[in-house]
C-alpha cells in the first residue's frame, strides 16, 4: 500500500524502512519507524494496523487491540483488521467479542457476495490504482480506485486517495466532493481535511482553503503541513501550494 498522499522525504523514508524492517522479521526498528510515521499520519489505517501485528507479534496484546481498533475505526470494512481484532481478541479469552466482530457483517449479501472476500478485492484494486498513480498514470489510478470503491464504498482511505488523484488530474469539484463524503463518515480525518484546503485554494478560495486548515491545527496543534499552508497562504506565496 501507498498513500496517496504525498509524503514529505522523511515520512516516505520512515515508511519505506518501516515497511522493510516489517517484511523482514526486524520488528523493532520496523516499531520504531512506523511509530514515528503515525505521529504526523494518524489517519492512516494501514499504519495502524500494521503496527498492532507488531505488537502481537511482541506478544503485548493490549497495543495490538488498540492499535486494530483505530484501524477499523478509520476504516470499518478494512477485512484484514477485523480478523487481526478478533484473533487477538480470543487469545485474550474475550471470546464474545471475537465472535462478535466475525459476525458483525452478515455472511453474504443479497447478491451472494462475501463482504470479506469483497474487501480482499477491493483492497488489491486499490493498489493498483497506487501502482498507476506512482507511474503517472492519474486517469488510470482514478478509476482502479472507483472499481475499488463500487466493491466497498465504506473505504475512507481510498476514497481519500480518489480525491487527491482527482486533483492532481485537474477535477478540483469532484475531488471536493470526494474529500466532503470522507469527512462526512470520518470528522477526524484531517488529512482529508488538509487536502480539501488545497483544493479549495487551487479554485482561487482562499478563505474556505484558510478555513480547514485553521480547523486542522485546532484539532492537532502540532500539526505542521496546516501551519505552513496558512503561513505560505498569508504571505501570497501559496499559488503552488498544491503541487509541494
Amino acid at each position: 500500500m501507498r498513500n496517496a498522499a504525498r509524503l514529505s522525504t522523511d515520512e516516505r523514508v520512515a515508511y519505506q524502512l518501516g515497511i522493510r524492517h516489517f517484511e523482514s522479521g526486524e520488528d523493532e526498528a520496523a516499531l520504531s519507524q512506523l511509530t514515528r510515521l503515525v505521529a504526523t499520519r494518524p489517519s492512516f489505517a494501514d499504519i495502524h494496523y500494521l503496527l498492532g501485528l507488531l505488537y502481537e507479534r511482541r506478544g503485548d496484546l493490549d497495543a495490538a487491540t488498540q492499535r486494530f481498533e483505530t484501524a477499523v475505526t478509520l476504516n470499518p470494512d478494512y477485512a484484514e483488521a477485523r480478523l487481526a481484532l478478533a484473533s487477538v481478541c480470543e487469545r485474550r479469552g474475550d471470546f464474545d467479542r471475537s465472535e462478535a466482530i466475525v459476525f458483525s457483517t452478515p455472511v453474504t449479501e443479497p447478491d451472494g457476495k462475501v463482504p470479506l472476500t469483497q474487501a480482499k478485492l477491493a483492497n488489491l484494486q486499490a493498489a493498483l490504482g497506487d501502482a498507476y498513480r506512482e507511474a503517472g498514470e492519474i486517469g488510470e489510478a482514478i478509476a482502479a480506485y472507483r472499481k475499488a470503491l463500487d466493491r466497498c464504498p465504506g473505504f475512507q482511505d481510498v476514497r481519500y486517495r480518489l480525491g487527491v488523484a482527482l486533483r492532481e488530474h485537474g477535477l478540483p469539484d469532484q475531488a471536493i466532493r470526494e474529500f466532503g463524503r470522507v469527512l462526512r463518515a470520518s470528522p477526524a480525518h484531517l488529512d482529508a481535511s488538509v487536502q480539501l484546503g488545497l483544493t479549495f485554494w487551487s479554485l482561487g478560495q482562499a478563505e474556505r482553503a484558510a478555513t480547514q486548515w485553521q480547523g486542522v491545527i485546532d484539532a492537532e496543534p502540532t500539526r505542521a503541513d496546516a501551519k505552513l499552508y496558512l503561513r505560505l497562504a498569508a504571505r501570497g506565496a501559496g499559488a503552488d501550494l498544491a503541487s509541494d
